[in-house]
């Protein structure tokens, strides 16, 4: 299909065939379909913990002790947790004073803007400019599996390439429901045998990593609690495997979480990231029963960067976090 062209002066092109040209676009088909993860996000949010959070500012007239009181109790209820809900309404409440703002719905505006700033990450994922590699940790159930067939598609569109290390030879069947999503993906993956040595795994992803110059690597791991020693300590030798066959290589190491879980999902987050030398996090479920503040909760609990949220099972459903877009979205529209 080709692109029609514009005249010298004029442009005499009809509708039709100006949106033809837009939809050749593909920075404006980019521009869609974050418009449409954004949609996504909002409708799932607004279900739960948004639905909570706007519905403070729709229903009052007037920035009050009222206002402050109900405020408190749906961040609560969207599971952002007591010690961060009260440090964002102190944060709140300075604001509406220095700036004298008399309306909620420029309180909404302040909220955004607290709640994007307290959820920013404070230092670029490295996976996002240069070669790395990607180590997923988390317990079973959390979604690390379809999380890693999202991941290397999200790459795989991106023009990286991508070589998944199916590195979870514990649990029965883990290595052919991650070859289902690299086959979705399009991406090779690099398994053994059930039962097999996982840093041996890995080690033979590494060498075809550096045979074929690809760009991340992404493994697997065994789905793992915190106090399950043997499996810490094999998930302790895949990073040295890590470490020596690539010295120069940047390594991120995010945990996966459901949010349906809600605070428990910061507990666990406390325990891997005490042993597993976290640098992220992805947050899978927000499409469900998910009440979104947990977000902000981890962050604010454990200064963990949001690195990937998932907002339905789709292979496309997933997408880097982006702070302010999530703020508004959780806090919900006027």
């Amino acid at each position: 299909m080709g692109i029609f062209k514009k005249k010298k002066d004029t442009d005499t092109r009809s509708v039709e065939e100006i949106v033809f040209v837009e939809a050749q676009n593909p920075e404006a088909e980019k521009k869609e379909e974050s418009k449409g993860f954004f949609a996504k996000l909002k409708s799932s949010l607004s279900k739960t913990g948004g639905g909570l959070l706007s519905s403070v500012f729709n229903t009052h007239e007037k920035i009050d002790a009222d206002f402050y009181d109900e405020l408190e109790e749906a961040m609560i209820l969207a599971d952002m947790g007591l010690e961060t809900t009260q440090e964002v309404l102190d944060s709140l409440r300075q604001v509406v004073k220095a700036q004298k703002l008399t309306a909620p719905q420029e309180a909404r505006e302040a909220l955004v803007e607290l709640l994007a700033n307290k959820m920013q990450p404070e230092n670029e994922f490295l996976a996002e400019v240069e070669q790395a590699v990607i180590l997923i940790v988390g317990v079973n159930g959390v979604g690390k599996t379809t999380s890693i067939g999202k991941l290397s598609n999200y790459y795989k569109l991106s023009d990286r390439s991508v070589v998944i290390a199916a590195a979870d030879t514990f649990r029965a069947a883990a290595a052919e429901q991650l070859t289902k999503w690299a086959e979705r993906a399009d991406v090779p993956i690099i398994k053994h045998g059930e039962g097999a040595d996982p840093a041996a795994v890995v080690f033979d992803a590494i060498a075809s990593f550096k045979a074929k110059h690809n760009d991340i690597l992404i493994c697997d791991t065994a789905g793992r609690l915190h106090n399950k020693k043997n499996l810490m300590n094999e998930l302790a030798k895949i990073r040295r495997v890590i470490s020596r066959e690539l010295p120069d290589t940047p390594v991120e190491v995010l945990l996966v979480l459901d949010a349906t879980t809600g605070q428990n999902a910061v507990l666990q987050a406390q325990a891997f990231a005490e042993s597993s030398g976290l640098t992220g996090l992805i947050i899978t479920k927000l499409d469900g029963t998910a009440k979104g503040g947990i977000a902000v909760s981890i962050k604010d609990m454990l200064n963990l960067p949001i690195r990937f949220i998932g907002v339905g099972e789709g292979i496309d459903d997933m997408r880097p976090f982006d702070a302010y877009e999530y703020a508004r979205a959780l806090i919900g529209e006027k």
